[in-house]
């Protein structure tokens, strides 16, 4: 490792002066480190800062310094480029994210000696096709959700795989999730959890009018299409949770496997199975 990036979610601002210490550390160290625009502007470098895309590009790996949802946004920048990412929680949960605050510097020590593995996610690809022509193409770690607007009306929806009709509902949506998405959007659904070193696709209907809908497991090489059925109210396409498309009446939305995966580097032992036990009871007493 020669060049680490840094990116800081600015909400998280009053982990800035942690996120300082690291970064003369690895100055420190001979070591070129890089800032986003949103650190550097935290930091008060605004003139060092890069964009998300370049800083990914010249990166030999990426210190993501927030909660799970600042790691799948810049998941979705780095993936496709082959970066991987270091994840450092200053949020609540922190599912995707590797170590504490507190542990950041044994950590470090771990990774700059060369003790880590790279752990690989699967990702998903959407597209959306209107009229039979493309429109649009985007990536997510966790899930691609299909879903009603504000107004409390149900939408028809379609799905398909590889061509052949699955079940068709009225519903408020339907989640296409990844084994990472598992734990997400679709667990609060009513989905499966699903260790993440395997790849499937998990469709799980949201609160659907009819007993037949339930969750549905899929293998990786299957193409979900979903056919939105309605003319009423504002139907979007979302990729985990942040990015957003407008859909049409009878637009086709098809989920498959992204050619590329997610990396994360990882300096601890810790299984998929105690960070679940960890994480869930953690949440589960912040809301007692």
């Amino acid at each position: 490792m020669k060049t680490i990036g840094l990116v800081l979610n600015k909400e998280k601002y009053k982990v800035a002066p942690v996120v300082e210490k690291i970064y003369h550390w690895l100055k420190n160290r001979n070591l070129n480190v890089l800032l986003s625009d949103e650190c550097a502007e935290t930091l008060g470098k605004p003139k060092e800062g890069l964009p998300p895309e370049k800083l990914a590009r010249v990166s030999d790996c990426i210190l993501v310094w927030g909660g799970d949802g600042t790691i799948l946004n810049c998941t979705r920048v780095a993936a496709p480029l082959g970066t991987p990412l270091y994840g450092i929680n200053a949020g609540r949960l922190g599912f995707l994210t590797e170590v504490d605050i507190p542990d950041i510097l044994p950590g470090l020590e771990r990774l700059l000696s060369g003790r880590y593995v790279i752990e690989e996610r699967m990702m998903l690809e959407a597209r959306v096709y209107r009229q039979g022509k493309l429109v649009e193409t985007s990536w997510g770690l966790n899930d691609a959700v299909i879903s009603k607007g504000a107004f409390a009306r149900l939408i028809w929806l379609k799905i398909y795989a590889n061509n052949e009709l699955v079940n068709n509902y009225p519903a408020d949506g339907v989640i296409i999730a990844s084994p990472t998405g598992s734990t997400a959007y679709s667990l609060s659904a009513g989905g499966p959890l699903v260790g993440p070193n395997i790849d499937l696709m998990v469709v799980t209907p949201i609160c659907p009018h009819t007993l037949s809908a339930r969750p549905l497991v899929l293998s990786p090489g299957n193409v979900v299409s979903v056919t939105t059925e309605t003319s009423r109210g504002e139907i979007m396409l979302t990729l985990d949770g942040q990015y957003g498309f407008r859909l049409e009446t009878h637009d086709e939305v098809q989920v498959r496997r992204a050619p590329f995966k997610a990396k994360f580097i990882r300096t601890q032992k810790n299984s998929f199975y105690s960070v679940l036990r960890e994480k869930l009871e953690e949440w589960n007493s912040s809301n007692v």
